[in-house]
């Protein structure tokens, strides 16, 4: 009977850590299921980005009230959790604060725990104004419906809760209490219970543990069905993003041979590849749905945050544009998922459903609306690119559908027939200067 606690504790571990493992199983097949691309150069670069960028949030705080907010939550709900640890070794061996033995250390360790609680919920309780009482505009997009404006509030009801429940913990617990050490801010709370009993001050605290751990466990698994999946996959996308200056365009290097053929009139068109080289020409040029884009492209959609950052900085979306970059990222994100649940109900194989990202999903007017100026690149906090999945999509429009606007297609036309986008032959181009 006495081991009941520990058995219950080791299940609901098992439980927990299994489910989330099953669905990073699930996230990693989705991701795959993109193009290979090779991101292995400069890793040096990459990692200095990974740290600057993902840990050290240098782009979110380029707007220093969002920023500032995020850096004390982000930081204080990691560090907070260092506690799970000692909970895990308590839940699973019947012991109780077995790190108190660590002395003065662990009384500064927890009230340094408190104090950043308190900062949390702070800064979550501007976080939810911002959000539900101020509505700033970028949360309000058309994309943000139901669901996505649901799961914002729902992650923050949960940190504070969980941000609560530690405090009662604390604040119930006489033999921390009697510890006079590191109960900064639950020294202010405990008096809260004062008329209580010892027996029912002991229920609480541990009701308080079991939900606080249970609590941590159920988020742990939520994160796959929420924005908040970033907070794992922000670091491996900065690595993997890419380090080329921002407007530089991938040349496929098929059309690269083409034009260099037809820059120089001595070049042989049928001359054989160069030993070792591989088929250039790939399969299907640009992409229209998931299965087209690369990996790091999959990997960008399940990152994004919906801070909407991208959509408030882009020129299209501005002057009224059906353009959000941010609806991009997500239209790409439930494609995905969508194309992972045929896989599922397919034993493994995927079944051709009559749908694709393009169309279906994302519009012709949306890719066509796109400026290419970077600015949600530039904007994006956790380095996600939504100008390359639109240039790949277009790319699909142009040479495999022949579907570019008019006027793009009669400059096209311009450039082939002319070698310029001009309507003019090459022989009048210089009449001008008579005139």
């Amino acid at each position: 009977m006495p081991y009941i606690p520990n058995i219950l504790f080791a299940l609901a571990l098992i439980i927990g850590i299994g489910y989330f493992a099953r669905n990073v199983k699930k996230l990693i097949r989705n991701i795959k299921l993109g193009r290979d691309v090779d991101v292995s150069d400069n890793k040096a670069q990459r990692l200095k980005n990974m740290l600057k960028i993902a840990f050290g949030q240098s782009k979110m705080v380029r707007r220093p009230i969002a920023g500032i907010l995020h850096a004390i939550v982000y930081v204080g709900f990691i560090i907070i959790n260092l506690e799970v640890l000692e909970i895990i070794i308590d839940g699973l061996f019947g012991t109780h604060r077995i790190f108190s033995s660590m002395g003065t250390f662990y009384g500064v360790l927890i009230g340094a725990f408190e104090i950043l609680s308190i900062l949390v919920i702070i800064s979550i309780a501007v976080f939810w104004i911002r959000r539900n009482v101020v509505k700033l505009k970028r949360f309000w997009n058309s994309e943000m419906t139901s669901w996505p404006k649901s799961d914002a509030n729902y992650i923050l009801y949960f940190e504070i809760i969980l941000m609560t429940l530690f405090l009662t913990m604390n604040a119930t617990d006489l033999a921390f209490q009697q510890m006079n050490s590191g109960n900064i801010i639950s020294q202010y709370i405990a008096p809260w219970f004062s008329a209580m009993s010892e027996a029912t001050l002991h229920i609480i605290e541990r009701a308080a543990w079991w939900v606080h751990i249970l609590g941590i466990l159920v988020f742990l698994n939520y994160l796959y069905f929420s924005k908040h999946l970033h907070i794992i996959l922000a670091f491996p996308n900065v690595f993997y993003a890419s380090i080329k200056p921002n407007g530089q365009f991938n040349n496929l290097a098929s059309v690269t041979k083409e034009v260099q053929l037809m820059m120089d009139p001595n070049a042989d068109p049928f001359a054989a590849p160069a030993e070792g080289a591989e088929d250039e020409v790939p399969e299907k040029f640009g992409a229209s749905d998931v299965q087209d884009l690369n990996w790091v492209q999959l990997l960008s959609a399940y990152t994004c945050t919906e801070c909407g950052r991208c959509t408030s900085s882009c020129p299209a979306n501005l002057t009224g544009k059906q353009l959000s970059p941010r609806k991009i990222m997500m239209d790409t994100r439930d494609r995905l998922e969508e194309v992972g649940k045929n896989i599922d109900a397919n034993n493994g194989e995927f079944k051709d459903d009559g749908k694709q990202l393009l169309g279906d999903y994302i519009t012709h007017e949306e890719l066509w609306a796109c400026t290419t100026c970077n600015a949600c690149v530039e904007e994006c906090p956790v380095s996600i690119n939504p100008l390359s999945i639109i240039l790949d999509m277009r790319r699909y429009l142009v040479m495999e559908q022949s579907a570019a606007p008019t006027e793009l297609n009669n400059m096209m036309s311009n450039i082939e027939n002319n070698g310029a986008p001009w309507p003019y032959n090459q022989m009048d181009r210089l009449n001008w200067k008579d005139e």
